[in-house]
């Protein structure tokens, strides 16, 4: 129907502007009146088309829109309750019992393994290996390993020292090791990426930093200016 108006429309404009296009098809006898509407009406497809599809974009658009917007307008609803026991669950052996000490690794007893300790500072980053029992084996440090400045506090240097001491240890025979962190500093991620990427199979990781229970000292008092 809204066709049939929208072409009927056109075909008066056209007819007031362009009287020599009915001319030439009133000469032609034989077609019929039928005929002539429906090519007048074809005439204009295109821009009932271009139309539709207009609108129907625009109906899309809001659709997609509406589909990702949240269900329900977080923040007005209250906090989520998440369920930590069952999360925590989920990791399986991740977390030490009592029967860690007494897992094997490629025949090797857990308490038995080598221990890599990384102490990470923010101007440098020491790492040494020692055996299960504390004696040690090798210390690296990033100074060590060519490192000077400020740039012995990088990340990139924790992970070259990593993987340098990591080279090492397996070929003198070392597989799998525990790695124990101490500090805060920008190579703790590092460390650990460097010591996989030299070859060694860290089994665990266990973070030693030391915290202070005690009441800590006034803070310095604030400059003047």
């Amino acid at each position: 129907m809204l066709r049939t108006i929208v072409a009927g429309t056109c075909r008066n404009a056209v007819s007031c502007t362009r009287p020599s296009l009915f001319l030439e098809t009133a000469k032609v006898p034989v077609v019929s009146d039928f005929q002539v509407k429906l090519s007048r009406s074809r005439m204009f497809e295109p821009c009932c088309k271009i139309h539709m599809a207009t609108t129907l974009r625009k109906a899309l658009d809001r659709k997609e829109m509406l589909a990702s917007m949240p269900a329900k307008d977080e923040g007005t609803q209250g906090e989520g309750v998440v369920d930590l026991d069952s999360s925590i669950r989920g990791f399986g052996e991740m977390f030490p019992d009592e029967k860690t000490p007494d897992l094997l690794f490629d025949g090797v007893r857990f308490a038995e393994l080598p221990i890599v300790h990384v102490k990470v500072s923010k101007n440098n980053s020491l790492m040494a290996l020692t055996d299960a029992k504390g004696k040690t084996v090798m210390i690296r440090s990033c100074g060590m390993e060519g490192f000077k400045n400020t740039r012995k506090g990088t990340n990139v240097a924790a992970q070259a020292t990593a993987v340098s001491m990591a080279v090492r240890a397996t070929s003198r025979g070392f597989k799998n090791v525990r790695v124990k962190v101490q500090g805060i500093g920008p190579g703790r991620g590092s460390a650990m990426k460097g010591l996989t990427m030299g070859g060694l199979s860290v089994v665990s990781i266990t973070d030693v930093t030391p915290i202070s229970w005690n009441s800590s000292p006034r803070p310095r008092k604030a400059k003047k200016l």
